[in-house]
């Protein structure tokens, strides 16, 4: 797999922007989810190494969204200079 993307771009779940929105807290849709807080967390902050697939297509119909209101691909800080 050629790097030269991962190094300047990254995914960004917009599960905390969608969230705040709708005005529904983490804790319920982990309740409503069935989801464990810590998984949940790894998503909200951006910190996940792999996406569940079952997970983005329970939140987009959580969320009443499509799949490009919940995720995008973002430019690095860094990768301006690079």
């Amino acid at each position: 797999m050629d790097d030269k993307y991962t190094k300047k771009y990254y995914l960004h779940i917009r599960l905390e922007e969608l969230l705040k929105e709708r005005n529904i807290s983490r804790a319920r849709l982990c309740k409503d989810l069935d989801l464990q807080r810590t998984n949940l967390n790894r998503y909200y902050r951006n910190q996940f190494q792999r996406l569940d697939a079952d997970l983005i297509v329970s939140l987009c119909k959580y969320l009443q969204c499509d799949i490009s209101d919940l995720l995008e691909v973002c430019e690095k800080e860094d990768s301006a200079t690079s």
